[in-house]
């Protein structure tokens, strides 16, 4: 196939064996794990937690991405549509609330033939927002909940970081289909997430106004309960990170509080995530397991 499913728009020709473009996937959807994981938000990770398939390589390149393994060094196990199904089965099979494909736009084509057929629980598309509206258009009716990152607003952060200097020209026109979409948030009678947008930001360290900015941007662009904001503290300093001045540390407690603070005085509906889960050990063990 030639891939033009995320904003780089390579032209890549992506065969069975071979990856091309800025991913470097091949044509099958190459994954690294599938098991219930409870770390997500509480409507999403409930009591048995959500089904999680974590994909390999992406579009962006984050100097911090705690999944570094996986996203940019590749490791995974390619997987037709038939076995991806079956390892979707697997997680149902295992109580997972939902179905949460994790970092999946480069392996759109495949998963709308995956949805072709609807699941019985909710499918979850966890994105870092860097999305196409084409590419989101075609999943249409077949993704119940987006979880989408807006990481930043500022094209020079964003470069910097994710090199990707035009994610601010992309990812609020994406979440804004993606809202459109799913529409306000419908929970079911054990307050699980049924549909709906969760908008989620990391913060990062010395970027408190860049939060400040995004959280304006949900809160100027959404009607209150359009959307959930889910703010995030876990930022450590992972892969490259760890030898770029500024982001070299983990984040300050005030820093998270003065997040905290203005997120409430905007009334943003959602979730401030707890400090204590900026840990290694909450990422998990990329070994195949479930695949």
């Amino acid at each position: 196939m030639i891939c033009n499913q995320c904003p780089r728009r390579c032209g890549a020709l992506r065969t069975e064996t071979g990856g091309g473009g800025y991913c470097r996937m091949p044509e099958k959807a190459v994954a690294a794990r599938a098991s219930l994981h409870l770390w997500e938000e509480p409507p999403i990770s409930g009591t048995n937690g959500s089904g999680t398939v974590f994909f390999s390589g992406c579009s962006l390149s984050c100097v911090f991405c705690q999944n570094e393994e996986i996203s940019q060094k590749d490791f995974g196990k390619p997987l037709s549509p038939e076995e991806l199904r079956a390892v979707c089965q697997g997680l149902i099979d295992q109580g997972a609330h939902n179905l949460n494909f994790v970092n999946p736009t480069h392996y759109a084509h495949l998963l709308v033939k995956v949805l072709e057929t609807p699941f019985p629980i909710p499918v979850v598309w966890n994105t870092s927002g860097y999305e196409r509206l084409e590419t989101l258009q075609a999943l249409e009716g077949k993704v119940d909940i987006y979880l989408p990152d807006l990481k930043y607003l500022s094209p020079a952060l964003a470069a910097a970081c994710s090199g990707a200097e035009d994610y601010p020209d992309f990812a609020p026109a994406a979440i804004r289909e993606m809202a459109r979409q799913t529409g306000k948030p419908v929970f079911d009678e054990n307050g699980l997430l049924k549909k709906g947008t969760v908008v989620r930001h990391l913060i990062l360290p010395g970027q408190l106004a860049e939060s400040k900015k995004v959280m304006d941007w949900v809160a100027e662009t959404f009607p209150q309960g359009e959307v959930l904001f889910s703010l995030m503290s876990q930022y450590t300093p992972f892969g490259r990170a760890r030898d770029i001045p500024g982001l070299d540390r983990p984040l300050r407690p005030s820093e998270a509080r003065a997040a905290e603070e203005y997120m409430a005085a905007l009334n943003l509906h959602g979730f401030a995530q707890e400090g204590g889960a900026a840990k290694e050990s909450f990422i998990p063990a990329f070994d195949l397991t479930g695949l």
